[in-house]
């Protein structure tokens, strides 16, 4: 094979790589993980496509070929991608307002939406934008994802009580319906959902990686059948379609995909975060990286794959990563065992679940979404960064009011706001000396450091661009002003401004003959090499050659030589207003 082709293969094929040296140890891993996740995944992707408004099949289908194109095209060994709860909320959510719910039509949009997904993330790819993933900060996402688990639970709180509830994605819209419909709780449903739960909640405690779901699953189905409780009201999934998905061309037109366009951004966004940050958190764990623009080709090739097979949007999902993890997987192989099983299922077991009763997969999905709700997130950030709280917080409200896609574009707003404000406010220090020494250290955070009267020592600590420019002369005329006219000389400590544009260049000459007005010097110290390329190119270096120093010390020393000061004199303790 040309040394081309193979390094072409390695590079967007990870499994070619990953499987060089694969034995009968890790085949067995594979296999007990492959069968696990299986295991987990049937009832969960059933569940979770009722939760998109979809039949339940159509979970089904979402865990086949997304899982086997990913396989092939992700970096991450572990990761266990499928339908997963927010992803299908988002579904349910977006596409429902186009289309009625468990339609024709509706099933039609969700299968285009996993076509525009996976374009839409195949060309992030590659055109390697998966630093996008950097304007979605933890907060925001823990906030987004709390306050889905909240309605995702709301919303299912119809099918476990045997109540019509009428549809809604904000949480008012959904309590105020269960309130005003109440009186029609089907007692029998009831007792299934909330048994089903405990059964569930008591079997995780056991065991993590005990097939719960699928026992609920099979007790109850079981139940449902021999004692004939569809005859007192209990509903029931009913027929679900045998055989694999057809192979189809998602029914395209440009007015529905420029109505998806919004649900599809916001999918591809959501769902790449999520995913990255499990698949991450899994490579961390394991000793080897990921690739994040790689991640969004897998996705993308999954979900763009899995669109002409009758797939919705997939990513990965935190729970069946961790079990898949935990059972042993060591490569996506025991992703495509998974699928081979789920394909079975679909070939030969579908008939098994027509007595399975809607209130057990509300049960699934309840307790799947509780531990979305990070309660642990918010105490943390009480206790170390109000500022991420109040962001948490406001994409937490946001999404329980507003809706979900709402919800998660006021996220990415705060989050641009907030990188916006960081950029054009960033931290710069008056500094002062420790003792007799060289060092010289914020006065804020040591109060021994000493300050000279006569001497201004300010460090701006970030680039120096038209952003900042005005942040940074109002806060050193700020500092100028408090020293009045003992000040004859400031220093800049520039080792932390590791860039500089032009509009950094004009503010410095500005600021250079302002100082000359007043008959105050003004010294460079520290300025590190692209800083000082872009100095001597607009000519600054040359005129102040003499007063640019390697750091701090020496300029102050040249200082006290020329003002002919003992080096130690008149330094004062440090005086500040804060």
């Amino acid at each position: 094979m040309p040394g081309e082709m193979k390094k072409y293969i390695q590079i967007r094929i990870p499994l070619v790589e990953t499987l060089k040296g694969y034995n009968s140890r890790a085949f067995k891993g594979d296999l007990n993980a492959g069968i696990i996740v299986a295991v987990l995944l049937i009832p969960q992707a059933m569940a979770y496509a009722v939760l998109a408004g979809l039949p339940p099949v159509y979970g089904l289908y979402a865990s086949i070929i997304p899982l086997v194109v990913y396989a092939l095209l992700g970096s991450s060994r572990q990761l266990a991608i499928g339908p997963v709860a927010i992803v299908s909320l988002l579904v349910f959510a977006g596409v429902g307002q186009l289309a009625e719910i468990g339609s024709d039509r509706f099933i039609q949009l969700a299968i285009l939406t996993a076509f525009g997904v996976g374009v839409v993330q195949l060309l992030m790819g590659l055109f390697r934008m998966g630093f996008l993933v950097n304007f979605l900060s933890h907060p925001v996402i823990s906030g987004f994802t709390s306050a889905a688990a909240v309605i995702i639970a709301a919303s299912q709180l119809g099918n476990l009580l045997g109540i019509e509830l009428e549809g809604g994605h904000q949480i008012h819209e959904i309590l105020m319906s269960l309130a005003a419909n109440l009186s029609g709780l089907h007692l029998l449903t009831a007792v299934v959902g909330g048994g089903s739960i405990l059964l569930l909640y008591l079997l995780k405690r056991w065991k993590k990686t005990f097939p719960a779901a699928l026992t609920v699953v099979a007790a109850g189905t079981a139940i449902t059948a021999i004692f004939n409780l569809p005859a007192l009201g209990l509903e029931i999934v009913g027929d679900v379609p045998r055989g694999l998905p057809s192979l189809e061309s998602p029914a395209f037109l440009f007015s529905d995909f420029q109505a998806l366009i919004p649900l599809i951004l916001v999918i591809s966004l959501v769902g790449f975060v999520e995913s990255y940050a499990v698949a991450k958190a899994v490579a961390n764990k394991r000793g080897y990286n990921i690739d994040s623009n790689q991640e969004l080709i897998a996705l993308g090739g999954a979900n763009l794959a899995g669109s002409f097979f009758q797939s919705y949007p997939t990513t990965g999902g935190f729970s069946r990563t961790a079990v898949n993890d935990l059972s042993g997987a060591k490569t996506p192989l025991a992703s495509i065992i998974t699928a081979a099983l789920i394909g079975l299922t679909v070939l030969l077991l579908t008939p098994l679940f027509y007595y399975l009763p809607n209130a057990i997969l509300a049960a699934i999905i309840i307790v799947a979404v509780i531990g979305l709700f990070d309660a642990k997130e918010m105490v943390h950030l009480w206790k170390t960064d109000r500022k991420d709280l109040a962001m948490l917080l406001v994409t937490f409200i946001a999404t329980l009011t507003l809706g979900v896609e709402e919800g998660i574009l006021t996220g990415v707003v705060i989050s641009l706001i907030m990188v916006i404000y960081s950029s054009t406010t960033p931290h710069y220090a008056e500094l002062g000396r420790l003792g007799e020494t060289k060092n010289y250290r914020n006065i804020r955070r040591y109060e021994e450091a000493h300050v000279d009267r006569e001497v201004l020592i300010y460090r701006f600590d970030s680039p120096l661009y038209f952003a900042n420019v005005e942040h940074f002369r109002a806060t050193l005329e700020e500092k100028m002003k408090e020293r009045g006219e003992d000040l004859n000389l400031v220093i800049l400590d520039a080792s932390a401004i590791h860039q500089i544009d032009s509009t950094g260049i004009h503010m410095l000459e500005e600021l250079i003959k302002d100082l000359q007005v007043r008959r105050i010097d003004f010294y460079l110290a520290g300025p590190i090499g692209p800083v000082r390329d872009q100095l001597k190119r607009c000519g600054i270096f040359e005129s102040m050659e003499d007063s640019i120093f390697f750091d701090v010390a020496d300029a102050v020393e040249f200082y006290n030589s020329k003002s002919d000061k003992h080096p130690g004199y008149p330094w004062s303790p440090a005086q500040t207003n804060f």
